[in-house]
């Protein structure tokens, strides 16, 4: 039996033979559960919404919006269902698609880009992110950001349809190059070991994941040390100025980024760099080569670890002018740094271990020994100080209650170790044990994934150490850790002569060898 159309837009009960379903349909998903319930009504009840068709053949049919109902109808299995047959083009139909889609609680955010993917692909007529945003009454951003969404790698993608990431994870993950979607994928949980319970992934706010891109892949342009302009510095990547991967290339989707430009490519940006420290040590071999990492240097390296040379900068106050490294010498030359923090950028050092500007010599005199005495009994009693203010601060530690979830606790104290500088951040790893590994990329690293290990008590306890640290940088030292004290009840006196007797026997162990071969010589 064959259907004749007779007319362009009509209602009528077609064979479910001559229907199939839409290929560019954008929902994906289809629960069992929810298939036969509805099948259970159309038993009893039929089918009470029209299905929109349009006439593809004489004998056939393209579902527009309705493929639940229809294979709710074939779970049935009903020989015939309520249509409304309209002609449409390929553009209508996307449009009348994705808008149906769009009124549905259950929309999934993946079939929801697929629609927005396939009206933007459309070669006649064409549409713009504006237009969609128009016709779907969303913004242009948002429909930026759900584009984005449909070039997420199928790892990203497998997780999103199962609901193991929310629809925040996926936006910032598909902001992202391949290879980075994959390495962030494993930042969105935290593995769960505790209790008798099996292993398991626990999924973190979106916050985290944020944090952990900012701090490992956006890298901001503006502090970049080569020309973002020369499309010749590595010419398979061009200019930044006109890279796709920049986010000032694509305002809509960074625009939680502001004013600020950034390169979402690390590997470009250090081939970048690398090929800008090899371009400026070329034009001119006579710079000195400079490392500012921790660590033994390699042997036969032409690189000046940090203790063979004194970077020169310019005095920012008149007390700063007086001090040897805002003073220039003859020795001073010019400086690159290759290794460690900022790669690339130009320095003044002075790297002459006879310099009397920078190593002045001490004569031998009575005032010299004067001198070096009083530098000497000024030495102690800093180490004393210092001593006795990691004791405190190591008291006050121990009797910090515990409050705070652990998701608190560690994203605060991520922020305020970000406030920190280096040595106090050293002091604060020291305190707990922490030494730098080669291989794991700095102190700030290795001291981050010791915070993300950490129980709630020690959290809080370096989260109080961490806040007594930060205030002594910026007033009294003696001042906060008396206050600190005070608070949590710890008797700074007992400490303070604990010190003084470890290091008076300290002394008194180092002089006792002396006086002996004295008295052997005198013997003798």
């Amino acid at each position: 039996m064959q259907t004749q159309i007779s007319n362009a837009t009509e209602y009528r009960n077609v064979s479910l033979a001559l229907l199939h379903e839409s290929k560019t349909n954008p929902r994906r998903i289809f629960e069992d559960a929810n298939l036969k319930e509805l099948a259970s009504t159309i038993r009893t009840q039929g089918v009470l919404s029209p299905l929109l068709v349009r006439p593809v053949t004489e004998n056939s049919f393209e579902i527009v919006f309705g493929a639940r109902r229809y294979r709710a109808a074939q779970l049935a299995e009903v020989d015939t269902v309520p249509v409304r047959i309209k002609q449409m083009t390929d553009a209508e139909v996307i449009e009348a698609q994705l808008i149906e889609n769009l009124q549905r609680r259950d929309v999934h955010p993946m079939e929801e880009a697929q629609g927005f993917r396939a009206l933007l692909d459309l070669e006649e007529p064409k549409y713009s992110i504006e237009q969609i945003g128009a016709k779907t009454g969303k913004s242009a951003a948002y429909i930026a950001g759900r584009l984005k969404l449909t070039e997420l790698v199928p790892a990203v993608v497998d997780a999103f349809y199962k609901d193991e990431i929310g629809v925040g994870h996926a936006l910032l993950l598909a902001k992202l190059q391949p290879v980075q979607q994959e390495a962030a994928l494993p930042h969105c949980f935290r593995e769960d070991w505790s209790g008798a319970a099996k292993h398991r992934r626990i999924l973190l706010p979106v916050r985290n994941l944020q944090f952990w891109i900012e701090q490992n892949i956006m890298l901001i342009l503006k502090d970049a040390p080569f020309n973002k302009r020369d499309a010749q510095l590595v010419p398979p990547a061009g200019s930044c100025a006109d890279c796709p991967k920049r986010t000032g290339h694509n305002k809509l989707l960074f625009s939680d980024l502001g004013k600020t430009d950034a390169c979402t490519d690390p590997a470009c940006y250090q081939t970048k760099v690398a090929a800008h420290v090899a371009q400026a040590i070329a034009a001119k071999p006579q710079l000195v080569q400079i490392s500012t990492a921790y660590g033994k240097q390699k042997e036969e390296s032409p690189v000046l670890p940090r203790n063979k040379y004194i970077e020169i900068h310019k005095p920012t106050s008149k007390e700063d002018a007086k001090r040897p490294q805002s003073k220039v010498c003859k020795f001073t030359a010019d400086a690159i740094i290759t290794e460690g923090e900022g790669v690339g950028t130009l320095q003044k050092v002075c790297a002459n271990p006879a310099c009397p500007v920078h190593h002045p010599k001490q004569k031998a005199s009575r005032e010299d020994e004067k001198w070096k005495g009083e530098q000497e009994k000024q030495r102690k009693e800093q180490a004393i100080a210092n001593a006795t203010g990691l004791r405190v601060l190591a008291a006050v530690s121990a009797v910090v209650p515990v409050r705070l979830m652990k998701r608190d606790l560690l994203f605060i104290l991520e922020k305020l170790v970000v406030l920190m500088d280096e040595r106090r951040i050293e002091t604060l790893a020291r305190q707990h044990g922490i030494r730098q590994k080669r291989d794991e990329g700095g102190l700030a690293k290795t001291f981050g994934a010791y915070l993300r290990r950490a129980d709630e008590g020690t959290l809080s306890r370096l989260l109080v150490e961490a806040a007594i640290l930060l205030a002594a940088s910026r007033t009294n030292p003696a001042t906060v850790l008396r206050d600190a004290a005070c608070t949590y009840k710890v008797n700074t006196d007992v400490i303070v002569l604990k010190v003084k007797q470890e290091f008076a026997a300290k002394e008194k162990a180092r002089k006792s060898p002396q006086t002996t071969v004295k008295a052997a010589k005198k013997a003798a």
